[in-house]
């Protein structure tokens, strides 16, 4: 399969731009400025989506330190010991072309407008590794998706205790709310392999 012409990412192009200025406080406000710039020098028509949140992802992942709120520094050391721990270029690679540069969840492809992303299918922070097996290739907005479930199983759960306590203390107000919330996870498919009756 031929490759297609790749582009930087949103994430190569911040990386980029506080690899220019390490050791640096940069507030958030000209990264995004400069990467919105050469966003559309590369030929991209739409401006590029939510880079302040992949800058905080950056920071999430501890490529970048907060230094405070919207500033953030880049030290090569603390970077390269993250580096580390992820997946080597050669692994990236791998994924995507064993993934046919195409999302696993919804099929998309850099032809459609795409941003990639190499996805840990095991989170690091819960013992996943860099591993081409433990990677898979996903498009920015099911990756964002991918990590609001989390969000969204921890929700459920809540208003899951929220709905026995408020049954334990006999306050029906309560459990009528807690049960029409949890009816809006049940309509929509939301969650599913969490049961709550």
């Amino acid at each position: 399969m031929k490759r297609p012409k790749q582009r930087k990412t949103i994430r190569e192009l911040i990386q980029e731009y506080f690899q220019q200025h390490p050791n640096t406080d940069l507030p958030h406000g000209p990264v995004v400025d400069w990467v919105t710039e050469q966003w559309r020098l590369q030929g991209n028509e739409t401006p590029p989506r939510d880079p302040w949140r992949m800058i905080r992802r950056l920071h999430q992942e501890g490529w970048l330190i907060k230094v405070r709120k919207g500033v953030y520094r880049y030290d090569p050391e603390s970077a390269r010991r993250v580096e580390l721990d992820d997946f080597t270029p050669e692994q990236k690679q791998a994924i995507l072309e064993r993934d046919q540069y195409r999302c696993v969840i919804c099929g998309k492809g850099l032809a459609d407008g795409v941003e990639l992303h190499v996805d840990h299918i095991r989170p690091r922070h819960l013992g996943g590794r860099s591993e081409i097996e433990n990677g898979q290739t996903l498009c920015a907005q099911c990756n964002f998706r991918k990590k609001v479930y989390r969000q969204t199983e921890t929700g459920k759960r809540m208003f899951i205790r929220l709905l026995q306590l408020a049954e334990k203390e006999g306050d029906q107000k309560m459990v009528e709310f807690c049960r029409e919330v949890l009816s809006v996870y049940e309509r929509h498919g939301v969650n599913d392999h969490i049961r709550w009756e």
